[in-house]
């Protein structure tokens, strides 16, 4: 016999307060046994939201342990070469690690199984190899102006360097699972299992007498980096092709790559905007000050796995109703704006309540970072306003218009960083991701209604005159 939460509070609960539960647990039963299309991406959503909050925990110990373990110089560099290999990795899928969340869908949708087929292969093939010959140009860069970067941050770089490839084929792996509705092989790979295998790893170099710098940390993060995305490959390519019947494959890349650079456009300006304030004060600052801001970005991360989790349950279905249910699209991409703006405020306020002893938990220094806390926490709190809005404008075949927005963005973000930076230092970062964000979240609202007629911001009337629905 099937569990339902309603059938449990009328047995549980007083008669009043059964009568009272009952709604709210019909919700909750559809939520998590309903066969619709909603009801999937919310357990989609829900599972990622779980697996958000744990790899929040994760994330967040590992990164105390590390500071604690290298200090503020050595975790500083840490910091700026895994974040430059995680933004590197994302931009060598050229796209592709989110265009294959529309396109399988879309062939499945269609019965078009050879190039669904054609699809599942030359998306890892494509990102593997781009991301190789990205690596390899990328190391020659750094020894070709070796002068011209400081002494402790070459060999870091030259280390870091070696896991790119397998970090780009774990995010098109990843956009595999995510276009399957797969939640925990999606996410927990990258967000669960490989901070822990750095810190473990790590740990082990500790004990065995290594050095607790960062050329260590980056050693146990490039082991474990391989480790995850060769284990996560092979489970996730077996499950794949155990779901689709095996035949010819058809191989269509100049239409995937006219679909995927805008697409390659819009994430990499998105990933250059969430990490775009680390680099930068990397650029104009000591190691010290980006240990600091990196221990806030941490914290924050609290508020934007929210964003991220709605994101990883609902683009698959925002690709469905696109191309099949289109009159169900307004009601459903609104409702994703609440799935994102309540749970992300309410978050802001719990990290501003708790930041300063957080902080405290990185180290002697690092707790001078909770001021500028309340700065980036309005921004991540107005970014998360209007839902996954750009997930909505990429499903629907408006990716165009959208890189152009985050072009926009990131530009913005970068200016106000050259200038506040030196004249401000960590208040300059702050300001000026809060107000990229800001900005961000209003471009995305107007052309998501100007385009598709949907009003994808809280608080507004609900509908325009002809919009779909």
């Amino acid at each position: 016999m099937r569990f339902s939460a309603a059938t449990t509070a009328d047995r549980l609960l007083p008669p009043g307060l059964a009568d009272r539960a009952r709604p709210l647990m019909g919700k909750v039963d559809a939520v998590l046994f309903s066969d619709d299309d909603r009801a999937e991406a919310g357990r989609v959503s829900i599972i990622a939201f779980a697996i958000r909050i744990l790899s929040a925990f994760i994330a967040f110990v590992s990164q105390v342990l590390l500071a604690r373990w290298m200090g503020a110089f050595e975790y500083g560099i840490f910091v700026l070469v895994w974040v430059t290999m995680i933004i590197l990795g994302n931009l060598s899928c050229l796209g592709f690690h989110t265009s294959i969340i529309r396109f399988i869908p879309e062939y499945r949708e269609r019965g078009e199984l050879n190039e669904l087929r054609g699809v599942m292969l030359a998306s890892r093939l494509f990102v593997l190899i781009a991301s190789t010959v990205i690596a390899m140009i990328s190391a020659g860069l750094i020894l070709l102006f070796a002068d011209r970067i400081e002494d402790y941050y070459i060999i870091p770089f030259l280390i870091g360097i070696f896991c790119l490839p397998m970090i780009a084929l774990s995010d098109v792996v990843q956009g595999i699972s995510r276009a399957n509705a797969w939640a925990i092989s999606a996410l927990s790979p990258t967000y669960i299992v490989r901070p822990v295998l750095i810190i473990a790893f790590m740990g082990a170099a500790l004990l065995m007498g290594y050095e607790p710098n960062a050329r260590t940390a980056l050693i146990a993060a490039v082991a474990a980096t391989y480790a995850t995305t060769l284990w996560q490959l092979a489970t996730v390519t077996t499950r794949a092709d155990r779901g689709i019947e095996k035949g010819p494959r058809t191989t269509d890349m100049r239409g995937w790559i006219a679909v995927s650079l805008p697409i390659f456009l819009i994430e990499g300006f998105a990933f250059m905007l969430t990490n775009a304030d680390v680099l930068m004060v990397g650029v104009f600052l000591p190691p010290h000050d980006v240990a600091i801001y990196y221990a806030m970005a941490k914290t924050l991360a609290l508020v934007h796995f929210v964003y991220f989790a709605v994101k990883a349950g609902v683009a698959a279905r925002y690709a469905q109703f696109t191309h099949g249910a289109r009159d169900k699209l307004g009601d459903f991409a609104r409702e994703t704006v609440n799935w994102t703006f309540w749970p992300s405020l309410a978050m802001g306020i719990f990290v501003l309540a708790i930041g300063q002893p957080i902080l405290a938990l990185f180290g002697p220094g690092f707790e001078e970072g909770y001021p500028y806390l309340f700065v980036l926490v309005l921004g991540v709190v107005a970014r998360s306003s209007v839902g996954p809005a750009e997930s909505l404008l990429t499903m629907s075949g408006n990716q165009n218009v959208c890189a152009v927005v985050y072009g926009l963005t990131l530009a913005l973000n970068v200016a106000l960083n050259v200038i506040l930076i030196p004249r401000i230092g960590l208040w300059g970062a702050a300001v000026a991701t809060s107000v990229s964000m800001a900005f961000e979240a209003a471009a995305l609202s107007v052309v998501t209604w100007y385009r598709l007629g949907i009003v994808m911001i809280v608080f507004a009337p609900r509908r325009r005159a002809g919009e779909l629905d």
